[in-house]
This record gives C-alpha cells, sequence and structure tokens, in this order.
C-alpha cells in the first residue's frame, strides 16, 4: 500500500513502540483500541499466517513471563503472565496449560487471580517448588497497593495435589510471607526463583535494585515455607540496574547432557547464576560456585557481570528454567515479546509467544552453557529436503526448494575452503556483536563471509531475513579466528514502523581446527530461533513479512564473502502444527 494514512503518524507510532520495547512488562496502555481504529495498519501484520504455528501462545491477547513450570503426575505444567482483555500489558493473571510432551498443549482454568489483600493489585511472576513429599508449591509476587506497585511475596498450594493437573489453587490466610524491609526498594523487590534445600533450610532469591543501581539478588532463608529471614549480605550484586526474575540452579561440572535437581551440590557440580536486566531488556548470566555457608556466589570469571554471556542474543526475556525428573534435564523457557507495535497488537488480537523449550547444560570448557531445543519439537517435523557437498562461490545464493518453508527447521553445516582472506576485527567493535553486525551486516561484502541462510525471504528477495556467520583476524594479531553469529532483519519486511534491530553474538569456537560450523534455525511464521555451533550461540528474532508469508516464503542459502563455501550437508523439514491451547 501506498502512503495515505501513515503521513501523520509515524512518530506516534514509533513513540509507542519504543515504550513497549522499553518497559514492556509493567506498562499500561489506555485508549489503544481507539487509537488503533484511526491507524492505517498493513493487511499482512493482521494475516493470521503471522500466528506462530508450534510456538507456545494462547489465542489471543496478551502473554508475557513464564511462570513456575513444573513436571507433575505425568504431566507438564507452564504458567504464564496474561492478559484476558487485551493485547497489551494489563489485567494479568496466571494462565495455565499442560502437556505431555512439551510441545502440544491444551489450555485450563486460570490459575491464580488477584483474590486477597496482598495481591489485589496484581499477581506477578514467581516460580514452583516441590517439597519432599511431592507436593508442589507456588511463591509469587503480589502487589498490595493501589497508588504504588508495592511487591510482596505470597504463596499458594494445589487445592488437591491428587490432581494431576493441578487445576485450583489455594492462598493461606497467612499470606504475605515476605515483605521488603527497611532500605528495600518495595516497588523493586520480586520474581521469587524456585527454592532449594540443604540441612532443613530452604533457600530462594529474590530481584531488587539498590539505591545506587547494583542489581542484587537477596537471599531469605525458612526451615518451614512459612516464616523467612533474609540474609544479611546479598548473595550477589553488580552494577546492571534491577535484576528481574533471578534464576541460580546447578549444572554438571564435567559436561555432561543431564539436568540436576536444585537442591544437588558436591564439589562436581558448577552453579549458573541468571538475572533478566530491567533496563536493557535481556537475560545474562554466569558460571560460578555458591558457598551454602556463606550464603555467597562468585563467578569464575570476575568481569563476568561486564562481559554478560546471554542466553540469548536476541527478543528472549524474563527466562525461567526447571528440572524435568523424567528426562533427567534442566528446561529452560523464555519469552519474546513482540517487534511491532501496540497499535498493531491491538489490530491483530494478540501479542507474545514462548521459545521453543530448550535444553540448556555446561559446555565441556566451563566457560559456557549450551541450549538446544528440546527433542520433542522434532516429532513435528514432516516432508524434509537434503543437500549435501554443494559449492556455494562467492556472491553466490542457492534455494532450497521442495518443501514449505514459512514453518521449518534447518539444519546446515557449513566448511570454510579458507581462512586467509579473513578480514581484521576492528578493536573498537572487538567488544561488542551487535555494533559489529550493525557495520558489517548481511549486505557488507566480507573475506570469510557473510553466509549463512536467507529465511522467510520472498521470490524476488525484496524481503529477506539474514542468519549467518563471518569470521575475522583477531584485532590483537595472534589467537583464534573470531567468529561473529548475526541475525540480520533489516530486509526482513516491506512494512512500515517496525522494529528491525540487528542481534549478534560471538561463537567461541575455534573454526581454524577443521574449517567447519553448524547452525540450526527454528523458522515459525513471524518468529526465527537460531543456534549456532551446537547451541554456543543462540539469537531469536521477531520479523513480520508483508510478502514472504505461508507458500510465498523462501529459504535460501547465501555467500557474500570472497571466500568459497561449502555445504556439507543441509537438511530441511516443514513442521506440522502441534494442539496450542485450542487455537
Amino acid at each position: 500500500m501506498g502512503d495515505k494514512g501513515w503521513g501523520a503518524w509515524p512518530w506516534m507510532v514509533l513513540l509507542l513502540l519504543q515504550l513497549q520495547l522499553a518497559t514492556a512488562s509493567h506498562v499500561v496502555y489506555e485508549n489503544l483500541e481507539a487509537e488503533a481504529a484511526t491507524v492505517a495498519v498493513p493487511p499482512s501484520i493482521i494475516d493470521p499466517a503471522l500466528r506462530t504455528g508450534y510456538h507456545f501462545q494462547p489465542p489471543k491477547n496478551w502473554i508475557n513471563d513464564p511462570n513456575a513450570p513444573m513436571y507433575y503426575k505425568g504431566w507438564y505444567h507452564f504458567f504464564y503472565q496474561y492478559n484476558p482483555k487485551g493485547a497489551v500489558w494489563g489485567n494479568i493473571v496466571w494462565a495455565h496449560s499442560v502437556s505431555r510432551d512439551l510441545i502440544n498443549w491444551v489450555a485450563l482454568e486460570t490459575a491464580m487471580v488477584p483474590s486477597i489483600p496482598s495481591d489485589k493489585y496484581g499477581v506477578w511472576s514467581g516460580s514452583a517448588t516441590t517439597m519432599p513429599d511431592g507436593t508442589p508449591v507456588i511463591m509469587y509476587t503480589g502487589v498490595n497497593r493501589p497508588d504504588i506497585n508495592y511487591q510482596v511475596q505470597n504463596i499458594a498450594f494445589p487445592t488437591n495435589k491428587s490432581d494431576p493437573l493441578l487445576r485450583e489453587w489455594v492462598k493461606p490466610a497467612y499470606n504475605p510471607v515476605i515483605v521488603p524491609e527497611a532500605g528495600i526498594n518495595a516497588t523493586q523487590f520480586r520474581d521469587p526463583t524456585t527454592a532449594w534445600i540443604a540441612d532443613g533450610v530452604w533457600r530462594l532469591l529474590i530481584g531488587s535494585v539498590t539505591g545506587g543501581g547494583r542489581g542484587v539478588a537477596y537471599v531469605y532463608r525458612s526451615r518451614d515455607f512459612r516464616r523467612w529471614t533474609r540474609v544479611r549480605r546479598p548473595l550477589h550484586s553488580a552494577a546492571t540496574g534491577m535484576w528481574e526474575c533471578p534464576d541460580l540452579y546447578p549444572v554438571p561440572a564435567d559436561g555432561r547432557r543431564v539436568g540436576l535437581d536444585a537442591s544437588v551440590s558436591g564439589p562436581r557440580v558448577r552453579y549458573v547464576l541468571k538475572n533478566s536486566l530491567d533496563l536493557r531488556r535481556y537475560d545474562y548470566y554466569t558460571v560460578g560456585s555458591y558457598d551454602r555457608k556463606a550464603e555467597r556466589y562468585v563467578p569464575d570469571d570476575p568481569a563476568g557481570d561486564e562481559h554478560r554471556l546471554r542466553y540469548d542474543y536476541g527478543n528472549f526475556y524474563a527466562s525461567k528454567t526447571f528440572y524435568d525428573p523424567v528426562k533427567r534435564r534442566r528446561i529452560l523457557w523464555g519469552w519474546a515479546n513482540e517487534s511491532d507495535t501496540a497499535v498493531y497488537d491491538v489490530a491483530k488480537g494478540w501479542a507474545g509467544i514462548q521459545a521453543i523449550p530448550r535444553t540448556v547444560w555446561l559446555d565441556p570448557s566451563g566457560k559456557q552453557v549450551l541450549q538446544w531445543p528440546v527433542e520433542e519439537v522434532e516429532a513435528l517435523r514432516g516432508k524434509s529436503v537434503t543437500i549435501s557437498n554443494r559449492l556455494i562461490k562467492p556472491g553466490e545464493q542457492a534455494e532450497v526448494t521442495g518443501i514449505q518453508t514459512a514453518q521449518a527447521d534447518v539444519e546446515v553445516s557449513f566448511e570454510v575452503s579458507s581462512l586467509e582472506g579473513a578480514e581484521p576485527l576492528d578493536p573498537a567493535l572487538a567488544g561488542d556483536a551487535e555494533r559489529l553486525c550493525g557495520v558489517k551486516g548481511a549486505a557488507v561484502e566480507g573475506g570469510v563471509g557473510p553466509f549463512g541462510l536467507w529465511v522467510l525471504a520472498s521470490a524476488g528477495l525484496e524481503e529477506r531475513t539474514a542468519l549467518f556467520f563471518r569470521v575475522f583476524r583477531p584485532a590483537t594479531g595472534s589467537g583464534k579466528p573470531v567468529v561473529l553469529m548475526c541475525s540480520d532483519p533489516t530486509k526482513s519486511s516491506l512494512n512500515p514502523d517496525l522494529y528491525r534491530p540487528t542481534f549478534a553474538g560471538f561463537v567461541d569456537t575455534d573454526i581454524s581446527s577443521d574449517g567447519k560450523i553448524s547452525l540450526r534455525s527454528l523458522i515459525d511464521r513471524s518468529v526465527v530461533e537460531s543456534f549456532g555451533a551446537g547451541g554456543k550461540t543462540c539469537i531469536l528474532s521477531r520479523v513480520y513479512p508483508s510478502l514472504a508469508i505461508g507458500k510465498n516464503a523462501r529459504l535460501f542459502v547465501f555467500n557474500n564473502g570472497k571466500t568459497n563455501i561449502t555445504v556439507s550437508r543441509l537438511t530441511a523439514w516443514d513442521m506440522r502444527k502441534p494442539l496450542m491451547n485450542g487455537a
């Protein structure tokens, strides 16, 4: 469509978008329905074909943080922040779905709504803990004042613990069980973690921020899960701003791909501490040690809170892990909000999805975690196509045909013929992958790369989202080559007024050893999740094509570098739609 209807509105729309992205969790939008009715929304934005096919979402309305994931009596349970009245944040309740396999989901009755004095004005995020007798308990943040977001912590129990679906929850009269003490910012005091136990004492964390702007995880202890006392010193803190949704969990130190219950400890255990940065809207983590006696966590990398390893370098926030006792794995959930505008969300009637659940474990190097989509998602694979030993010369691209690719799973292994042509890494960009990707995007010719995939591409390539690698010589002149992984959606849509940032992370791999690197991408209509080098670097992007929708979406392999690239093997599957909350 032409410019008609947009001339008077771009700045308002962009302002709404910036507000949504900056503070998406707790912004109240008023009168957006009326505003949406006056804004010309591109038809493709409200096309049902842009709703995801196999990612978790309800049939309509707003969702955000994942809450209290657990396994109980044969069912995976997933709770989440949900607005039953619209597609923007507000009126939040705890929605509840169950699954046998983490992929097919059935929506149940709402689990919790504001109903007691200590959560009258908000039932916000929380976690589940399994008691020694197997009973699940939920600890969550409530807001108890109408004038300010005064935050306290509450507890809820299943009404009938013999019900495997946990359809009803009761909040005891002694709530709240934790209140902010003097010196704690009561408006920034939320998101209790799963608790762990040692020597008969339970511990949990609550995220907050100090007056000096340091993110902080407070430790609370209890013997009866009812009366809690704060440990004088926080578990850990850093100059990052508010810590939302903290998460602390053990992992095997030797890199075995198994999970551990939150209460496991010992000399062969390391710990991961994750925090969600309210100011920056991303999750970061460190790997380190936890001293139960001192109640202190120390990152292995003293600069870890500045370097900020991330689960995902894209649109992924408020993440939560849980231990799956059946398959002995730790599973990671994360929320991906929209990258269009709040006005668009109202028009289409929905906003927010959850990333595909990921198995997470410690890399054998001990330096970072690895992530991979849960194996159950592979049950959705349908028709496939395979390419082997295909040479992609400089400036060339090759289309992958034979399946529909708007909803697909793609695994590809690349081999670089030579690293001699790798361009030097600009020292000014050596510590900022996102800036580097912005400067050296998919359209910028390089020495070795960019090479990778064009996904959700139109036939004439007017629209395309690029997922690629680029190899640099290290800025210091010695050491292994630097590998950049990038998601570049700048050409993803002809629609106006979309937020299309490049996302990027460095990949800790030595490509000089064999010249090989792998990429897996889960493509699902308006979201692309990518996993580089076996899950060392992950990037989720939201995109909204106007042409590359449904059967019109194409998939290409491309090489915009000066060095030959070989596709050792590429297999792509179209993906079936699972049961998804009745949608």
